[in-house]
């Protein structure tokens, strides 16, 4: 159902959040994790906050009359993608636009990054140099750097990825503020309401695994893809706790930037 939050009752005046699932949960990650949504709020959520789940890929959205009760929308990835025109993505596309108009605070993640591009007036596509998947280290512009400082971003900023498209084009007015060898954007800002990342902050290396060989099972990737993932998450760790200071600080406004 829309609006699930597990139970918790209301309580005035604290946070409230909307996660917005744009994939099905596979059963590993509802037995191991309890679905994607606990995922996000295991990375995101602190105490006391009121987060609530719309399963947007069954066309689960708030209703307008609701969404001024938000602080702010997280959209997840997908399997499908965001240049796609089934209904719910077109749905998705107008609500977010809806969004934008009210400045309020939305966070996109692999497909929600290029969804958010697409509603902004931004392209997305097959991403030109074919799968990326594994620990990518991304490169923070400075002036990303400088605007972040706060956050002790490092220049070299590892993260889980697992993608096939990309943003091939920003929306007018945003700021492109990460980049990796295989992507052009990695991240992208528009004002000081929208944030999209490429990679998955909220995504552990068993999750990866489990979604390597699932893609192996439907012929989506290659051994050889893999192997390369695989190698890439013996080499190194996403530097998790970065981006959880950067995503949380986004949502909750506490970060000083301007356009």
């Amino acid at each position: 159902m829309g609006g699930e939050d597990g139970g918790e009752v209301e309580k005035k005046g604290r946070r409230k959040f909307a996660v917005l699932l744009c994939a099905d949960d596979s059963e590993y990650v509802k037995k191991t994790y309890g679905g994607y949504f606990k995922v996000f709020v295991g990375l995101l959520g602190e105490e006391g906050e009121a987060w609530d789940l719309y399963r947007a890929a069954h066309g689960e959205l708030p209703c307008m009359a609701d969404v001024d009760g938000y602080d702010g929308f997280v959209i997840t990835g997908s399997c499908n993608d965001a240049h796609g025109d089934d209904q719910w993505i077109k749905d998705l596309v107008s609500f977010l636009k809806a969004l934008d108009a009210k400045k309020k605070k939305v966070l996109g993640v692999c497909f929600g990054h290029q969804i958010l591009s697409r509603a902004l007036g931004g392209k997305s596509g097959r991403a030109m140099k074919g799968w990326d998947i594994g620990v990518t280290c991304i490169h923070p512009s400075h002036s990303t750097i400088k605007l972040l400082s706060s956050l002790h971003i490092p220049s070299h900023l590892p993260v889980i990825e697992c993608h096939r498209d990309e943003v091939w084009q920003v929306p007018p007015q945003a700021e492109v503020m990460a980049w990796s060898e295989k992507t052009g954007v990695e991240m992208f800002r528009y004002g000081d309401h929208i944030l999209g990342i490429q990679g998955h902050p909220e995504y552990s290396k068993d999750i990866l695994r489990h979604l390597l060989d699932r893609l192996l099972q439907r012929n989506l990737i290659q051994t050889c893809h893999a192997e390369a993932a695989q190698a890439s998450l013996d080499a190194r760790e996403p530097d998790r706790e970065a981006w959880k200071r950067l995503c949380k600080g986004f949502l909750r406004g506490s970060l000083s930037w301007q356009l």
